[in-house]
């Protein structure tokens, strides 16, 4: 696991829970059979339908910045190949529930196939339905936290609704990736990192 010991070694990982994460689960079972090969590297890959898995960099800084805890309740947003939904199954715990939306139905399947090698969805961590995220998962909510694996228009109101005060969104908009903290029904703390490249959120 060169890969994982170096995101470590270069400060990108640092949670125990979230590298014990990285390292269990395996990023080559969530690839195409022919591009497995390229798992160890530290680059986004295409798994079609014009989307990709994300590059690990910006994976575990994601996931660093939302602090996903055990037994906590989670949106995982264009979960595309699976791999960001497996890794919150795995910090989460048997009494975490994941809910993974991917609006491109063939990647659902291929999301939900590559989690199962796990037992996540037979053990009820993980469910994957086909639905816009931008439109959250209400029915469901609140969440302990939201992540979004693809770049947004812009903040989607339902998503912040949606949010449990004292829970975390992370989500990519434009070329940055944003962090709100929600400290009231309309408070939120807000950081913004820039410099950063998402296919877009693909909306109905």
């Amino acid at each position: 696991m060169v890969l994982v010991d170096n995101l470590v070694k270069e400060g990108w990982l640092k949670t125990p829970r979230i590298i014990k994460a990285f390292s269990k689960i395996k990023r080559e079972d969530f690839l195409p059979e022919e591009i497995k090969g390229l798992a160890e590297l530290d680059t986004a890959l295409s798994i079609g339908y014009g989307q990709t898995i994300s590059q690990p960099l910006v994976v575990a800084f994601m996931l660093e910045l939302l602090q996903p805890k055990e037994g906590d309740n989670i949106l995982d947003i264009g979960s595309g190949s699976g791999w960001t939904s497996c890794l919150l199954a795995e910090i989460t715990g048997k009494k975490g529930k994941v809910y993974a939306l991917e609006v491109v139905s063939k990647l659902k399947e291929f999301g939900e196939n590559n989690v199962s090698k796990y037992n996540f969805i037979k053990e009820g961590r993980v469910e994957f339905l086909c639905a816009d995220g931008s439109e959250g998962l209400k029915e469901k909510s609140p969440f302990d936290g939201i992540l979004v694996s693809a770049t947004a228009k812009k903040v989607y109101p339902a998503l912040k609704e949606q949010l449990k005060i004292g829970g975390k969104m992370v989500l990519p908009v434009g070329s940055s990736i944003f962090e709100f903290k929600k400290k009231g029904e309309e408070e939120f703390e807000e950081k913004e990192y820039p410099g950063f490249v998402f296919v877009p959120l693909i909306e109905k």
